[in-house]
């Protein structure tokens, strides 16, 4: 009975172990989700006109030439 006893701990150990790695990883996506969300919106705002837009394209190229 021991034995069974033992082995039941451990099993549900290993279970508690990969339910909270299922979550972690799931955590990480809800914030990757977010943060991309927030990066677009931001952008969105952030390049409402032309001129913006051709200077953040014009700034980029610059960055580019350089490397």
């Amino acid at each position: 009975a021991q034995v069974e006893g033992t082995k039941l701990i451990e099993k549900a150990k290993i279970e508690i172990e990969n339910q909270k790695k299922a979550a972690l990883a799931e955590v990480k996506d809800q914030v990757s989700t977010l943060s991309l969300e927030i990066a677009e919106r931001v952008l969105r705002t952030q390049l409402d006109d032309k001129t913006k837009q051709e200077a953040l394209v014009a700034n980029l190229l610059k960055d580019v030439e350089l490397n």
